[in-house]
């Protein structure tokens, strides 16, 4: 077991293609900005065959994911061996993970505690055309306040994934303001299917509404479109809805420790199941 290179995430994030999760393109670069240590993967004979990212934010919390064994070396013992480094990398944090509904079980065993179920949408691009004047660039909001916001809805500063993130090549990234604060933000970015929005956080639905419209005009019209939305706030699944989306797929939100003291009402779109 060894760190990933900067082309092993790439390998990695080759495999989750391959196992449906539909990644971004250019998810892989922002990864290793967010802990550039905290990729694992398991090499047998040179060849690499388990992959996982315990990735750490701040001092107190961290993040599971990408964890795949190829299929031809499972049940061999590999991937739990990767699993102990990883967890054992997280130790004395509070630790996440979006995890496959069969698997919940086994989460359980190592010591994770199930809190909501996050629901993955997909539909097609179909914008109105109309931007209200409060969404902007998001180039044009002071990083700060940008920071600060994301720190409402999610578990810990995670400024380096952020920076990254919000200037992907090809991603947009448009914020609300309103009465001078920002009220909301959201990007989104090419797949290897179609595109996704995440994160898409906002004050209220009206919001989330208004920067949905602002994203998707950025698109093709009838591109596919992925949303990932935290079933437990309603207006995030109405909002889905609304817009003639279906499940295609979800994950059990599970956490070691306490679960951490996050808005959910501002989540209605995850930024993404592999880093929280």
């Amino acid at each position: 077991m060894r760190t990933m290179t900067r082309g092993d995430i790439d390998t990695a994030i080759e495999w989750a293609a391959r196992e449906g999760w539909n990644p971004g393109l250019d998810d892989a670069a922002c990864f290793h900005a967010a802990d550039a240590e905290g990729f694992l993967v398991g090499v047998l004979d040179d060849e690499p065959v388990a992959t996982i990212s315990v990735v750490r934010y701040g001092t107190t919390f961290g993040f599971l994911g990408l964890y795949i064994v190829k299929p031809e070396y499972r049940g061999h013992g590999y991937g739990m061996q990767l699993w102990d480094a990883g967890l054992a990398r997280l130790a004395n944090r509070t630790v996440g993970l979006d995890g496959v509904v069969a698997q919940q079980e086994n989460y359980r065993k190592s010591g994770f505690t199930f809190a909501y179920r996050n629901i993955r949408y997909e539909g097609i691009a179909n914008s109105r055309g109309v931007v209200d004047p409060c969404v902007v660039s998001l180039s044009s909001v002071q990083f700060g306040a940008i920071a600060a916001f994301d720190r409402v809805a999610f578990p810990a500063e995670r400024g380096a994934f952020l920076r990254c993130w919000i200037q992907q090549p090809r991603g947009h990234a448009v914020g609300f303001v309103r009465d001078g604060r920002l009220a909301g933000y959201g990007v989104i970015r090419s797949a290897r299917n179609g595109y996704k929005i995440g994160p898409l956080f906002a004050d209220d639905a009206a919001v989330a509404e208004a920067l949905f419209d602002a994203l998707t005009a950025r698109i093709p019209r009838a591109s596919t479109l992925c949303l990932d939305v935290p079933e437990i706030n309603p207006p995030a699944v109405a909002l889905a809805e609304r817009h003639r989306m279906s499940v295609v797929f979800e994950t059990a939100r599970m956490y070691t420790g306490a679960i951490p003291d996050i808005s959910l009402q501002h989540v209605y779109g995850v930024t993404t199941f592999e880093l929280g």
